[in-house]
C-alpha cells in the first residue's frame, strides 16, 4: 500500500486537531470549575469526594489535586466555609458549604453565565436571542 505525502499530511493534521480539541476542552473547563463547584455545594454541604464524583458524571473530569487549591481560594475569598466531621470508615472529613458571599456571588455568576450562554447561541446562529 502507497501513502502519499497528503495522506501523511493530513494524518498529522488530524491528530494536531484532536490535540487542540481537548487542549480547548480542558481550558474550557477550568474556566467554569469554580463556579461548577458553588453550584454543587448550592445544593448542600458536601466533603472533596462526592464533589469529585459529582464533576465527573457531568464530564467534569477533575482530580484532588485540581480541586484542593480552588477550594481554599474560595474559602479564602469568603465563599465558603468549612467544619469537620467525623467519619463512619476512616478519618474525619473536612465539609464545605457556601456562606452568605459564596451565595451572593453564585447569584452574579448564574446571571453572568445566562448572558454568556446567549451571547454565544447569538453568535453561533445569528439570531436575536437576548
Amino acid at each position: 500500500m502507497v501513502i502519499d505525502k497528503r495522506d501523511m499530511e493530513n494524518q498529522e493534521y488530524n491528530k494536531e486537531l484532536e490535540l487542540n480539541a481537548e487542549n480547548i476542552k480542558a481550558q474550557m473547563r477550568k474556566g467554569v470549575l469554580e463556579y461548577c463547584i458553588l453550584s454543587i455545594l448550592r445544593k448542600g454541604d458536601s466533603y472533596v469526594s462526592p464533589l469529585i464524583s459529582e464533576l465527573k458524571a457531568a464530564k467534569m473530569i477533575v482530580v484532588e489535586g485540581t480541586l484542593y487549591p480552588l477550594l481554599a481560594r474560595q474559602k479564602n475569598q469568603g465563599l465558603l466555609s468549612y467544619r469537620w466531621e467525623e467519619s463512619p470508615s476512616g478519618p474525619p472529613r473536612k465539609y464545605y458549604s457556601l456562606t452568605e458571599k459564596g451565595h451572593k456571588a453564585l447569584e452574579v455568576m448564574d446571571e453572568a453565565w445566562s448572558e454568556v450562554v446567549k451571547t454565544v447561541d447569538y453568535i453561533k446562529t445569528g439570531l436575536e436571542n437576548r
